[in-house]
């Protein structure tokens, strides 16, 4: 499947994404609610994350049963947890795979929470199988019968004593205020100084010695200008002026 377009013209609650050759994909919500931007930005990255998530399991689907494997010549149980797991959190597929007696840790590291949850990625195993279930309620498992396959009992089986999930909202940071940005200085201000830089003295302060000047040492004389009158010299003794 290729991403198309969202096709804005045809009504102003739900709009329809098409695929590059025009054929219809499916039906999506129009963002006509400004006022709750993070809700819309929350079901926009769902949508998009169930579409990776799909298109990873239909090309992986018939993959050879592999113990350890973690190429798409095939892979084993944790293996297809972890291809998934991978792709859902923006890492590599392939090459950084878990088993079942590091799967745990690993998906904690990976934004994971314990237990389960609705319109989430969750996966079930115990000490020897894992499987997982797609956001939209798809069970995804390998080594139940062959290799890679979509159907089965996915994270919800019995024999599962152990589930985490992954909230949709791990990734997504949060929308930035408008209201607490800083505004631009006016034309013609005075730029602010760069983070770190020393700030200048504040009006009628004694500078700073230069660099390298000595603090103990008494201050060099002033500097004899045009406009400063300079002393007459003081005549020799015995002789008026």
């Amino acid at each position: 499947m290729t991403f198309g377009y969202i096709d804005w013209s045809i009504a102003s609650t739900h709009n329809v994404f098409r695929d590059s050759d025009g054929s219809i994909c499916w039906i999506v919500n129009a963002v006509t609610d400004f006022g709750r931007p993070r809700e819309a930005l929350l079901k926009f990255v769902r949508m998009l994350a169930m579409a990776t998530l799909l298109t990873l399991v239909g090309q992986v689907s018939g993959t050879p049963y592999v113990l350890g494997g973690d190429s798409p010549a095939g892979t084993d149980c944790s293996g297809l947890v972890s291809w998934v797991s991978n792709a859902a959190t923006g890492r590599p597929v392939y090459g950084d795979r878990f088993h079942t007696g590091n799967i745990e840790s690993a998906l904690l590291a990976r934004g994971f929470q314990y237990g389960s949850a609705p319109d989430a990625l969750v996966v079930g195993w115990n000490g020897g199988h894992a499987a997982l279930t797609l956001p939209d309620g798809t069970p995804v498992s390998s080594g139940e019968g062959g290799g890679v396959k979509i159907g089965g009992g996915g994270a919800y089986q019995g024999q599962f004593s152990k589930h985490m999930f992954l909230p949709a909202e791990a990734n997504v940071p949060p929308p930035a205020d408008p209201m607490l940005a800083p505004l631009p200085p006016p034309p013609g201000a005075p730029l602010p100084p760069p983070p770190g830089a020393p700030l200048p003295p504040p009006p009628g302060a004694p500078l700073p010695p230069p660099p390298g000047a000595d603090p103990l040492l008494p201050p060099p004389p002033p500097a004899i200008g045009l406009n400063v009158p300079i002393a007459p010299d003081a005549p020799p003794p015995g002789v008026s002026v």
